[in-house]
């Protein structure tokens, strides 16, 4: 099959939803395909399938994990895009990648780090007392030079102010500021959606918890 059938086939598979358990063996040998959109296509399926059936996507972590390592910045993307979706289904499976993911922040391209913090979110959602100690990597990304990356940031301290406010509030200050002062209007608003997520609602509260 070439590559335009194969990837019109795994088009009709991702609205299948009810043959994606058994397909997984399909979709996951396909990442030894010779063509960077269709293992980028089966990278993501395999994300989505494992957020629903994440046992059965397990045998396969190792082969997504190895694209973390690619040249081809979709792939790294992708592999990161996966494991953030099948670790906000079961964080166990992907524990012994997640601290890796980290590098990501700091990854060339601006969509790598913006995946990074999206699988990031994915994972905090169920699991956030693992990013206790992390914060500061999201904090930096606040001021990301692009802008598509700096709109997502404020997401994750909204993610974790949801669940444990605590971890974010010595970061209020410095989301009132960007909240006020970034030249992106989403961000803006963002980081304000951020600040009501952890319970404070206004600058005043923010600098009285900072006491």
């Amino acid at each position: 099959m070439n590559e335009a059938n194969l990837y019109k086939e795994l088009g009709t598979l991702t609205k299948d939803k009810d043959s994606w358990k058994e397909s997984i063996p399909y979709v996951s040998s396909l990442l030894s395909y010779d063509s960077v959109k269709i293992k980028a296509k089966a990278l993501w399926m395999l994300g989505e399938m494992g957020f629903r059936y994440p046992l059965p996507v397990q045998k396969s972590l190792p082969a997504i994990a190895s694209f973390l390592n690619s040249a081809e910045p979709l792939l790294r993307e992708r592999a990161v895009n996966a494991l953030g979706r099948i670790g906000r289904a079961d964080y166990q499976l992907i524990e012994p990648y997640w601290e890796n993911l980290f590098r990501f922040a700091s990854d060339e391209q601006p969509k790598v780090r913006l995946s990074f913090i999206w699988a990031s979110e994915n994972i905090a959602t169920n699991t956030p007392d693992i990013y206790k100690d992390y914060i500061p990597i999201f904090e930096g990304l606040l001021s990301d030079s692009d802008d598509k990356v700096r709109m997502e940031a404020p997401e994750i301290f909204r993610v974790l102010g949801k669940r444990r406010p605590e971890f974010i509030r010595p970061y209020l200050e410095g989301l009132w500021q960007k909240s006020e002062t970034d030249s992106n209007r989403v961000v803006r608003i963002h980081c304000l959606g951020a600040i009501k997520a952890s319970g404070h609602g206004s600058p005043v509260n923010t600098k009285h918890t900072d006491k």
